[in-house]
């Protein structure tokens, strides 16, 4: 039986960009949440990158329209939460997590890190706890 050879091209690993209804469920998974990790509206709007004017009226239901780094945000945002849900049996124990000084930070909370507002800072969490959890 002879092998054929596996042809691969770089756009077959592409991912399909999130769909405005997926972002849209995104933001509001991430809207319960905030509300579960107790964090400030000014503090929701430095994590997602908007004013919080806009971050409100969001929160009231009224949300615009969703770009590519918003939608990274969510996704990194989600994924913290996923993985801390996996990490802590207790949920609690997750959403307080957040605010709590950690080592791996210098002492400071992933909280006060992912305030930092650029979207590296969410990844530098969500990589840390993936290693944690021992990711892929």
């Amino acid at each position: 039986m002879a092998l054929r050879a596996l042809e691969t091209k770089a756009h077959d690993f592409k991912p399909d960009p999130i769909s405005d209804e997926e972002g849209g469920a995104m933001l509001r998974a991430v809207l319960t949440m905030f509300g579960k990790w107790e964090i400030t509206d000014e503090e929701a709007a430095v994590l997602l990158d908007l004013p919080v004017r806009t971050y409100r009226r969001w929160k009231a239901g009224q949300p615009g329209r969703l770009d590519r780094d918003t939608k990274a945000r969510l996704s990194n945002l989600l994924g913290i939460h996923k993985t801390l849900r996996i990490l802590f049996t207790d949920p609690v124990r997750g959403y307080k997590w957040i605010k709590a000084g950690n080592d791996a930070f210098a002492g400071r909370s992933a909280l006060s890190v992912m305030k930092g507002g650029e979207l590296t800072d969410l990844m530098r969490v969500r990589r840390y706890l993936d290693a944690e959890r021992g990711a892929w």
